[in-house]
């Protein structure tokens, strides 16, 4: 299940794409399928286990491209481990909103992206997420270690962004028919995932992904702007450099370097 639109992205074989908070890696897999060659970065190492297993996995059954590259990488959004300008894309899907500085984490996206690259940007969208912590306060932080700790307007990512020294363009929704799945596990309780009205909307969704029927691709596509649960904001580096906003520090004052060994762990697939 994807969030982000390649062909908005414009992901091209070759590509140097990083995908940031990649959790269980759904997007560095799709790129990885696509000829990019992809570096899978998330703080949880349990994480990139299953991510690393999955990319050995995926090149034994033929399905990345006989030159590419998969690497995971563990390390902190606000500390990147990475060379300025390295990256032709940038995947950030429904992570910025875990992390408390994320103006820090933009101002490293930035600073990794080269000029003329762009980045995908997916936050939950506001009106599904602000019934959720209202049915809810088990949803997110501080009661979930490691949950949400905001709740987004699209302008105020777009002010981020901007603040970061991106070009923030294009943008939708996606998830529609997530969103009454999430309401209903808010009202029941979170973790109560053996509730029967959640096992039958688990079903449902079950059956949209394996099968796509019509009739809920045209419901999906119909609601999208109203209740998308995800909304994705795309951003250019301009080619000239912009710095961030000066009220904040710059990404200079940054440590570029990679992490002490026993901070971070990689993984290569060639």
């Amino acid at each position: 299940m994807l969030t982000v639109d390649y062909d908005t992205l414009g992901l091209q074989a070759g590509d140097l794409l990083l995908d940031m908070g990649c959790g269980a890696g759904r997007h560095a897999f799709e790129s990885y399928r696509r000829g990019a060659r992809v570096i899978a970065f998330d703080y949880s190492r349990e994480e990139l286990v299953e991510v690393r297993g999955l990319f050995g996995a995926m090149q034994e059954a033929g399905e990345g491209p006989r030159h590419s590259l998969a690497t995971a990488v563990n390390g902190d959004a606000v500390r990147l481990p990475f060379p300025d300008d390295s990256f032709d894309r940038i995947i950030a899907s429904e992570v910025l909103e875990h992390v408390p500085d994320d103006e820090g984490a933009l101002d490293e996206l930035r600073r990794v992206l080269r000029p003329g690259g762009v980045i995908a940007a997916t936050i939950p969208a506001w009106l599904p997420e602000k019934i959720c912590w209202a049915l809810s306060d088990e949803y997110h932080a501080p009661f979930v270690v490691g949950g949400h700790v905001r709740i987004y307007t699209e302008d105020e990512l777009r002010r981020k962004m901007r603040a970061a020294g991106l070009e923030p363009g294009a943008s939708h929704h996606a998830h529609a028919l997530h969103s009454p799945y999430w309401w209903l596990k808010c009202a029941v309780g979170p973790t109560n995932d053996d509730h029967p009205l959640v096992r039958a909307y688990l079903r449902l969704l079950t059956w949209d992904i394996e099968r796509q029927p019509l009739v809920l691709q045209v419901a999906e596509k119909a609601l999208q702007p109203l209740m998308g649960k995800s909304l994705v904001v795309y951003a250019r580096k301009p080619l000239a450099t912009v710095a961030p906003g000066a009220a904040r520090p710059t990404t200079a004052s940054r440590p570029t370097a990679p992490p002490p060994a026993t901070e971070r762990e990689t993984a290569d697939v060639s």
